[in-house]
Formats: C-alpha cells, sequence, structure tokens
C-alpha cells in the first residue's frame, strides 16, 4: 500500500508547479488543463493531501477533479502562506520555492486545516458574479476619486459613473435572477433582506456566503467575514483591538454600508448610541453594528427564523 502523500502546488492560468513533502517526490511542471491533471491525479496514492492557494479562479479546476477523485484539497490564504514562508526562513520567492511550503504547511498543519469542497454550480455562478461586483465597485470609486477636482471633466465622470452604476445593477441583477429560480433560495434571500438597512446588494452577498460555507456558530461568521476582533496582549500590557480582516473584504465592505445605514434607523440605533456611550470612536461603533447584523444573519439563515426587533433590543 502506498504512503498518502503532502503535495503542494503553484497555480498560474497556464501551467502548475507541483512539490511534495516528501523528499523524493521531485518538482513537476503541468499544463493547466482537464485532461493533464486528471492523468496526474490518478496516479498519487489514495488519501493524498494537496494544498494550493486561492488565485480566483484558476485553481478551480485542479481543485475540483481532486476533489472527485477522493484526496483532500485544501485550498490556502495567501497572505497565511507568505507568513509561514517567512517563518520557516525562505529567502526566495519562485514558483517552486512557493509549491514546496505549500506542500510542507499542508503536511505540517493539515489537522487543523478545513477541507475544500466544490460549491455548486449556481454557488460558483453566485461567486464569481460578487467578485465581479467587487472589482466594479472598487474601480468606480477609485474613478470617483481621481476626477472629483477636475471640473472640467465632471459632465464625463458623471456619465462614466452613470455606466459603473448599469452595470452594477445588471450584476444585481443576474444574481437575484438566479436567487429566485429556487424556491428554498429565494425563500432564504426574502427572510435576510428583510434585517432593516440590509437590502438587495448585501443581502445577495450574506446569502452567498452562508450558503456556501455552513458554519457552526455566529462567531465562526464573524470571524468568516474578518469582522472578529484580533488581541494583542502580552504580559501586563493590553494591546489595541484590531480587525483580522481575514475573510471577503467586499462582503466585510457591505455589511460596514449596511451598518452606516443601519444606525439611522429606529431598530439598529440604539446599539449604535449604546457603542457611542461606551467611549468608542464612530468607525469603532460601526464596526459592532456590522457584527451584530452579522450574526443576525447567520441565525435567520441557520435556523429558518425570521427578524424580531425584540431581539435586537434584547441584545
Amino acid at each position: 500500500m502506498q504512503t498518502p502523500l503532502s503535495i503542494g502546488v503553484d497555480v498560474s492560468k497556464d501551467y502548475l508547479i507541483v512539490a511534495c513533502a516528501q523528499q523524493s517526490f521531485a518538482h513537476t511542471k503541468l499544463a493547466n488543463r482537464r485532461a493533464v491533471l486528471f492523468a496526474w491525479l490518478k496516479q498519487l496514492p489514495a488519501g493524498s493531501r494537496i494544498g494550493m492557494e486561492a488565485t480566483g479562479s484558476y485553481h478551480e479546476l485542479l481543485a475540483r477533479l481532486a476533489h472527485r477523485l477522493g484526496l483532500s484539497v485544501y485550498v490556502l490564504n495567501p497572505k497565511d502562506l507568505r507568513h509561514y514562508a517567512k517563518a520557516t526562513g525562505q529567502r526566495a520567492k519562485t514558483d517552486r520555492v512557493d509549491a514546496a511550503v505549500v506542500a510542507r504547511y499542508v503536511a505540517k498543519e493539515h489537522e487543523h486545516l478545513h477541507s475544500w469542497y466544490p460549491p455548486s454550480a449556481v454557488q460558483r455562478q453566485l461567486q464569481r458574479l460578487m467578485r465581479r461586483r467587487a472589482k466594479l465597485t472598487s474601480a468606480r470609486s477609485s474613478m470617483r476619486a481621481t476626477l472629483r477636482d477636475v471640473t472640467s471633466l465632471r459632465a464625463h465622470s458623471r456619465a462614466l459613473l452613470k455606466h459603473f452604476d448599469a452595470l452594477i445593477a445588471k450584476i444585481d441583477a443576474q444574481a437575484r435572477e438566479l436567487i429566485k429560480a429556487d424556491q428554498q433560495r429565494e425563500q432564504a434571500f426574502q427572510r435576510l433582506d428583510a434585517i432593516p438597512a440590509v437590502g438587495h446588494a448585501v443581502g445577495i452577498g450574506l446569502l452567498t456566503s452562508l450558503e456556501r460555507w455552513a458554519l457552526p456558530r455566529a462567531d465562526a461568521f464573524v470571524a468568516f467575514i474578518g469582522l472578529d476582533p484580533r488581541p494583542e496582549d502580552s504580559g501586563k500590557k493590553s494591546g489595541r483591538r484590531r480587525l483580522s480582516k481575514r475573510g471577503d473584504p467586499e462582503l466585510r465592505r457591505l455589511l460596514y454600508v449596511a451598518a452606516m445605514s443601519a444606525s439611522r434607523t429606529r431598530v439598529w440605533a440604539p446599539l449604535y448610541q449604546r457603542a457611542l456611550a461606551r467611549g468608542l470612536a464612530r468607525i469603532e461603533a460601526l464596526v459592532v453594528l456590522a457584527r451584530h447584523i452579522a450574526r443576525t444573519a447567520w441565525s435567520i439563515y441557520t435556523h429558518r427564523t425570521h427578524f424580531d426587533p425584540q431581539r435586537v433590543q434584547r441584545a
């Protein structure tokens, strides 16, 4: 019986560099094509573990094929791998080095990692739409800031902003059509959309994440988004808490925007005012409110309940 391997892969659009934690396994370069990857994966021992960085969409083919063949798949945060490489004394950064770092990381840490599993076709479409929406929103903000003080281009700037708004609205409409096609998904969306200050865009982002990743607790969902506070304490020193910012930056931004709107509503305003009364700055109070909205969304989605303003008041 062959010993399972711990494999790391550096993924690009056209090819992959493969390394293994076992020293006898040499680096391999493979074309990022279905037939090539399938033939290579079938040769791996049963129970092997394969890790790769999240790379937009380039890693998806390898991850899906490996999962289909029963391998343990880990899609890893690039930031974690950079820190791990520095901690292990890596002084270079090449495709081969990156693949070897991933292999070593999977071999040492696989017991503490979450295995990847493939999304459904609709989940994959929703994820891609939300990624494109995030890029358009970022580009719109950059363009608006760049042209804000250029009065001679104000008319052109406004026209271009309208085009961005139309594109974003089109993406939202496509996402809504995907959601409406399934009755249970539509009902879940309606329950999330009923949370004051959430709205369609935030509701789509929440539904996409909550449906894709089954998280066991509300705090786990908050941490998944990256809204969890990161303590920096040592001895008698109590350091300043900062957000971990580990999750989807677009969902984190959407929830912050929702919190700004929520702070002016009858339901959420008391929570916001209490946070300010504790001495928190405005941004900190809005983050507290965003966490409350995220926990509420997780509870409503997980338990299939409806928004209850009385629970917010008791909080």
